[in-house]
């Protein structure tokens, strides 16, 4: 294969936030979230130089170790080599190490401006190479299907290699969050897993996960029982009490609420017009956003003015 020839102006990728899991459906279903990191990516001549604004922007690396750079160096070596030289500005809005999916987000945003800013990118990685390589980074694919499809996904691995296919969420859905101001590290949450669980929890996830696919695709009324967890949950419970205990409270007043991703963020899903009344009730130690459900996934655009990033 030749070496690849890049392309002279800058590319511009815009990446969600995206929540695992959704109760039932460890390591399987993700949900697209309306919030996003935006990246700007240029080769240059020479070096690697790297703006960073919001998110992380003070504790983030400026250098090689940047998610977002291994990922951008993992894609270029697959689409053929690498650029003399990066430029790369972050506009970051997913907050980190809270379950949004804020490392997906960096995976996907690297590898899709590789793609993009290299000529003929698209047919040396396709979407389902895509797809493949953004777990061999990640891990698992749950949030990066949702990332870079868009909408709900499911998500598996099959011969070693990532799989998801892509389904249309409820228009009526909303997702409202709540993000703590401290952090739970996924390592530490996967952690306090068991090795093995009782066949009966096993089953009853089972059985949640397939109702969920119905209720978060066409019947959003049976969300409530469909996001009834025995599998993490309450495993992760000691790593996020005030977690735990919101999910708990929420769930008490017959709102769906879920651990998001690995925590701490709690997330329900509710309707517009109960969103409002749902995003009061968590307190003041909380954050609490109305989010739309994204549907488009990574997502090249345009290039924009600063402050649109």
């Amino acid at each position: 294969m030749a070496g690849p020839a890049f392309r002279a102006a800058a590319v511009r990728v815009r990446t969600p936030a995206t929540s695992a899991n959704l109760g039932p459906g460890f390591d399987a279903l993700g949900l697209a979230l309306g919030l996003y990191d935006d990246v700007v990516v240029r080769v240059a001549d020479s070096g690697l130089h790297i703006d960073i604004a919001g998110e992380g922007s003070e504790t983030l690396p400026r250098d090689e170790s940047h998610l977002l750079v291994r990922s951008l160096r993992t894609a270029f070596d697959l689409l053929g080599g690498q650029p003399r030289g990066l430029e790369i500005v972050c506009a970051n809005r997913i907050p980190h190490g809270r379950g949004l999916g804020s490392s997906s987000a960096a995976i996907c945003a690297g590898i899709v401006a590789a793609r993009a800013v290299t000529i003929g990118g698209e047919a040396r990685l396709d979407d389902a190479a895509l797809l493949e390589l953004a777990t061999e980074i990640e891990g698992h694919p749950d949030n990066v299907a949702a990332c870079l499809l868009g909408g709900f996904t499911l998500s598996w691995m099959e011969s070693g290699a990532a799989r998801a296919i892509r389904m249309e969420p409820a228009d009526s859905i909303v997702p409202v969050v709540f993000v703590p101001g401290k952090p739970v590290l996924t390592e530490t949450a996967r952690g306090l897993l068991p090795r093995t669980v009782p066949h009966v929890d096993a089953a009853a996830n089972a059985g949640r996960a397939a109702l969920l696919v119905e209720a978060l695709t066409r019947r959003p009324e049976l969300l409530l029982p469909a996001t009834e967890d025995r599998l993490h949950q309450e495993y992760r419970a000691p790593a996020m009490p005030e977690s735990a205990a919101l999910v708990e409270r929420l769930r008490a007043d017959g709102i769906p609420a879920v651990i998001s991703g690995a925590g701490p963020t709690v997330m329900a899903l509710v309707d517009a017009a109960s969103a409002d009344k749902v995003e009061a009730l968590a307190g003041a130690d909380w954050a609490a956003n109305r989010l739309n459900l994204d549907v488009q996934g990574a997502s090249v655009l345009p290039l924009a003015p600063s402050s649109d990033m």
